[in-house]
């Protein structure tokens, strides 16, 4: 107890006069030091300022320039856009003119068939292979071949368009893209130190996995801008070929439909020919007939006529015959009369009834071919209605036109 309340040292004045010295000195050492680091934190506000907004001066211009790039792109993939919407709506105009260019080949084709499928109800001698059919049969083969190739070219049109669709799907989607991104870089210039919604964000410099270089970025819109023209280029191609095929078929078509006319109004005058010279020799058939059949009943008055002398020398014979003895005699009369039967019976009678009979087989054989005159010119008159009334009348309703 008595050492609590014992008196603290006393120093001494020396100590006293160290101990203000020093703290003087301390404070004078502090004081140095604290200025020394608000002149360097100053001169580091200032550098760090200055390199803020230089930096952020930077990335202003890195906006900008990027918003120009983006701007650059969005207006060549605009323009490729305009194009091959175009040039697909092009090609959809060609598509319906090789469409009905297409469909107006199938009643030709129809009808050159049905003349085919007519001219085998002609009959006789003119079921012939004759240049109408050969004509009409390349007709159906140039047909055939023209569906063929307009079918190939529609597939190839189709084919094309879709190309196209493709090519603009793909552009609008990076337009869509770009469109966005400007949009967000427009945001991004607008954004100051003092726009109220700015905010910390975490994570935001994180690089995710999906970002691309910007090598990758513009090889990606150029890719896309070079199929729209390759697209573009082949649509314009095709355009060409298209407008040249649809010429080539409609006058290759157009040439032979009218090789198949000339050769039906040919053979329909060769026929008509034919029939009027078949009608002119029916007409001398029938005179000859005539002739004969007044000739043939010439030669039966003819052998009629004979019975008449014949019975009477006859009779005469038979009732000289009757003589008495030496008056039956071989007399001149006598002789004159068997010379006069013989005569008659076996030279005149004869020769008329051998003459008739001649005659009677010559109008036979004049009747036969008056049958196969009627028989051929019936034929000639049928083969008159197909051709000229069946098949060249429906052919009159083909239209070949360039479409």
């Amino acid at each position: 107890m008595a050492r609590l309340l014992q008196a603290p040292p006393k120093f001494h004045p020396s100590e006293w006069d160290i101990a203000n010295k020093m703290q003087c000195a301390s404070s004078e050492s502090q004081k140095s030091r604290s200025e020394r680091m608000i002149a360097q934190s100053q001169r580091l506000l200032d550098e760090i300022e200055k390199t803020t907004q230089k930096t952020q001066s930077d990335v202003n211009k890195k906006i900008e320039q990027r918003q120009e790039e983006v701007k650059f792109w969005k207006e060549e993939l605009d323009n490729k856009l305009e194009q091959i919407v175009h040039e697909t709506e092009v090609l959809l105009t060609f598509k319906t003119r090789l469409e009905k260019s297409l469909e107006s080949c199938k009643e030709p084709l129809v009808i050159a068939q049905k003349c085919l499928l007519t001219r085998q109800r002609r009959t006789g001698i003119d079921l012939v292979h004759d240049e109408v059919e050969r004509e009409l049969m390349k007709e159906a083969e140039v047909l055939q071949g023209v569906i063929a190739l307009l079918g190939r070219t529609l597939e190839q049109t189709n084919e094309q368009i879709r190309l196209n669709r493709s090519a603009k799907y793909n552009l609008e989607v990076d337009l869509k893209d770009k469109f966005t991104a400007l949009m967000i870089d427009d945001y991004c210039a607008s954004l100051t130190n003092n726009t109220p919604d700015i905010r910390y964000a975490d994570n935001a410099v994180k690089i995710e996995g999906n970002f691309v270089s910007p090598e990758a970025w513009i090889a990606f819109s150029n890719i896309n801008v070079e199929k729209a023209d390759e697209q573009r280029n082949n649509s314009l191609a095709l355009q060409v070929l298209i407008d040249s095929i649809l010429s080539q078929t409609a006058n290759d078509m157009r040439k032979q439909y009218e090789v198949v006319n000339v050769a039906f109004r040919n053979r329909v005058k060769e026929v008509k020919d034919a029939k009027h010279k078949l009608e002119t020799l029916l007409a001398m058939v029938m005179d000859e007939t005539a002739s004969q059949e007044k000739n043939i009943a010439a030669l039966k008055k003819a052998i009629a006529d004979q019975e008449g002398p014949v019975k009477v020398a006859q009779t005469r014979l038979e009732a000289r015959n009757h003589r008495p003895n030496v008056e039956l005699c071989y007399d001149t009369v006598q002789y004159r009369l068997i010379s006069e039967v013989q005569e008659i019976t076996k030279n005149n009678q004869r020769q008329v009834e051998d003459t008739l009979a001649q005659a009677e087989s010559a109008l036979k054989g004049l009747s036969r071919q008056q049958l196969s005159l009627e028989e051929e010119i019936q034929v000639k008159e049928n083969t008159l209605y197909i051709d000229e009334v069946l098949c060249m009348q429906i052919r009159e309703s083909v239209c070949i036109n360039n479409f």
